[in-house]
């Protein structure tokens, strides 16, 4: 699966980004780059991150979120996860990232 516009809503000023079943390097860099464009293009205030299809996940989604994360608090925003598997939300927790985001039940 291919990461595509479709995949980025923008609500309000929530970016919504729908997580792809795989996450890896290569899908990162694209997830990343449309997601910044999003944001400096749209004035975005928060990210939220929809994990419901996502069963895999590498270090590389955790650069995604970190570095968003980075850009997002610039503006004053805040990251969202949702919808994340006990997998997934493991990942999370064991990188430390659930210190510095929201990670919603």
């Amino acid at each position: 699966m291919e990461i595509g516009f479709n995949d980025f809503k923008v609500i309000e000023n929530y970016l919504m980004v729908k997580m792809p079943e795989e996450i890896d390097h290569h899908k990162s860099q694209a997830i990343s780059r449309i997601a910044d464009d999003f944001i400096l293009q749209e004035r975005i205030g928060n990210i939220v991150f929809d994990f419901e299809d996502t069963v895999f996940m590498d270090s590389s989604g955790i650069g995604i979120i970190m570095g968003r994360y980075k850009k997002i608090t610039f503006f004053g925003g805040k990251v969202y996860t949702i919808n994340t598997s006990p997998r997934i939300k493991r990942t999370l927790m064991i990188s430390g990232l659930h210190k510095i985001i929201e990670i919603m039940e």
